[in-house]
């Protein structure tokens, strides 16, 4: 994983500093492990604004990730490395030898 440094072009750059995204091997996300997210942006059940400040922003999709890990000794492949808009850490998505696809 490698690290961006920008100039100090201004008094907010001069500590910047961003992942660059190299490890990342895959630009769209597996279709089988998505589903979408629903985000309140501040608004109750009947749409009345009740929170201020939290519209907008890019629509995510949510990546299922298997956080049990059940599948016991049954070899899986790691495919491939990818970006996740809902976290910090990336995702890998395994492929095991009975088919099946998933994310951790």
């Amino acid at each position: 994983m490698g690290i961006r440094s920008y100039r100090p072009y201004t008094p907010s750059t001069r500590q910047h500093s961003v992942s660059d995204f190299a490890e990342v091997t895959r630009s769209t996300p597996e279709p089988s492990l998505v589903t979408t997210k629903h985000r309140h942006k501040g608004r109750n059940n009947r749409g009345v604004i009740t929170c201020r400040h939290r519209g907008g922003g890019h629509k995510k999709l949510y990546r299922i990730i298997d956080f049990r890990r059940d599948k016991h000794n049954i070899p899986a492949k790691v495919a491939e490395i990818e970006y996740d808009p809902n976290r910090n850490a990336r995702i890998a998505l395994l492929h095991y030898i009975d088919g099946e696809k998933r994310y951790i």
